[in-house]
C-alpha cells in the first residue's frame, strides 16, 4: 500500500487531488495537510511514498516541505502540483529536490498517469513544463559538450535518463552503488545540475 501526502490549502482542490492520488495508486492511504506546518507534522508520523505539494501555502512555500522530505527520506517522490508555470518556480522546485512538476489545469486522468510514471522512475513533468525547461536550459544551461563527460559518466547518465535508480544502474553496469553515486555527483557538477529530472533532460539532449 502506498502512503500519499497531499499538501494543498484549498479544500476543493485538495479533495480533487486525493481522488487523483487514489486513481494513480490503488488502495493508497492518504494523509492531508493544508499548510507547511501541518505537512511537517505529518512527516513525523510515517514515511510517505509520494507527496503532492502545492507551492503557495498560507504559512510559507511548499518548497520547504520538499526540502524537509529530501533531507530525511530520499525514497519519497516529491511532486509539485501547482498553477505556477514560470521559470523561477520550476527551477526552484527542481533545485529543492522535486521529482516532478505538474500543472493542476490538466485532466485528472492525465495527472494520475503522470504520477504512476514517476513511480516507474520517469520524471513527472507536464508537457508545458518540459517545454519551459528545455527553453530555460537552452538560454541559461551550460554548454556541456559531449567531451566534458567520461564514457563511464555518459553510461551512468544514460541509465539515469531512463529512470533507473542507483542500484539498478550499478547492476546494469556491473559496478558498485558507491561508484554510481560518485559518477552521478561528477555528472551533476560538470553539467551544473542538481536533480534527476535535469539529468534526464541532459541525457535526452546528448542522445543517450
Amino acid at each position: 500500500m502506498s502512503h500519499v501526502l497531499i499538501v494543498e490549502d484549498i479544500p476543493d482542490v485538495r479533495a480533487w487531488l486525493c481522488e487523483v492520488a487514489r486513481a494513480a495508486c490503488a488502495g493508497a492511504e492518504i494523509q492531508e495537510a493544508d499548510s507547511v506546518r501541518a505537512a511537517l507534522a505529518a512527516l513525523e508520523t510515517a514515511p510517505f511514498r509520494i507527496a503532492l505539494i502545492d507551492l503557495g501555502l498560507p504559512d510559507g512555500s511548499g518548497l520547504d516541505v520538499a526540502r524537509a522530505i529530501k533531507a530525511n527520506n530520499l525514497e519519497t517522490f516529491c511532486i509539485v502540483t501547482t498553477i505556477l508555470g514560470d521559470d523561477a518556480s520550476i527551477v526552484g522546485a527542481l533545485a529543492a529536490g522535486a521529482d516532478g512538476y505538474l500543472l493542476k489545469d490538466q485532466p485528472a486522468d492525465i495527472l494520475a498517469r503522470q504520477i504512476r510514471e514517476t513511480l516507474d522512475g520517469r520524471p513527472a513533468l507536464s508537457p508545458a513544463i518540459a517545454r519551459r525547461l528545455m527553453e530555460h536550459f537552452k538560454r541559461t544551461g551550460p554548454a556541456a559538450e559531449d567531451a566534458a563527460l567520461t564514457q563511464r559518466e555518459r553510461d551512468v547518465l544514460a541509465h539515469v535518463g531512463r529512470g533507473l535508480r542507483n542500484h539498478e544502474a550499478a547492476k546494469a553496469l556491473g559496478i558498485s552503488d558507491h561508484t554510481v553515486a560518485g559518477h552521478i555527483k561528477s555528472v551533476y557538477r560538470k553539467l551544473g545540475i542538481s536533480t534527476r529530472a535535469e539529468a534526464a533532460w541532459h541525457a535526452t539532449r546528448l542522445g543517450l
